[in-house]
């Protein structure tokens, strides 16, 4: 998968965005430190944990989708041939 991500991208593409990317990453640790009282009330209900199982599920669906996606992608290229 990644040997056709850096196959159907120009090298400058992807250094761009690498560099773009480490230079947003510091800003946003920053803004990261500030204390949230909504995640605090959240903890302390024992809420936080039904965020966390439902950004969880929301990952894996969309791993499980590109991963899917991939194989089929392969498999038409593999029959074009």
């Amino acid at each position: 998968m990644l040997k056709r991500l850096f196959q159907s991208y120009p090298a400058g593409t992807i250094i761009r965005s690498a560099l773009i990317f480490c230079f947003m990453l510091p800003g946003s640790l920053c803004f990261a430190q500030e204390k949230v009282e909504m995640a605090d009330t959240m903890r302390s209900n024992g809420k936080i944990y039904v965020v966390v199982v439902v950004c969880l599920t929301i990952l894996i669906g969309l791993f499980i989708y590109v991963f899917a996606l991939d194989r089929k992608m392969t498999r038409l290229e593999k029959n074009k041939e």
